[in-house]
């Protein structure tokens, strides 16, 4: 499986306040892009594979609602985010 238990926790540290602390906006960012970096490198290879495309559109759906929420909620944490991540906003 390409998302561990250990790779969950190390997300969640780096971007998050801790690696506990799932429900954070940023954290929850960063394992989004971690899922559709994934998602997108498996369509690569396989083009038919139409359930997990609607997978993908469905997460970069959830993605962008956190992002508009951090958006509005707190600009820097926002900023900071994107940059880190490397996101085109």
């Amino acid at each position: 499986m390409y998302l561990t238990t250990e790779k969950k926790q190390e997300i969640f540290s780096k971007h998050g306040k801790s690696a506990t602390d799932t429900g954070s906006a940023e954290g929850q960012v960063a394992l989004f892009t971690f899922r559709i970096n994934h998602l997108s490198q498996h369509l690569k290879a396989n083009r038919h594979d139409f359930a997990t495309e609607r997978s993908l559109v469905k997460l970069v759906g959830k993605r962008k609602s956190l992002l508009d929420y951090l958006k509005n909620k707190d600009i820097a944490r926002y900023r900071a985010i994107i940059a880190e991540l490397g996101l085109r906003k």
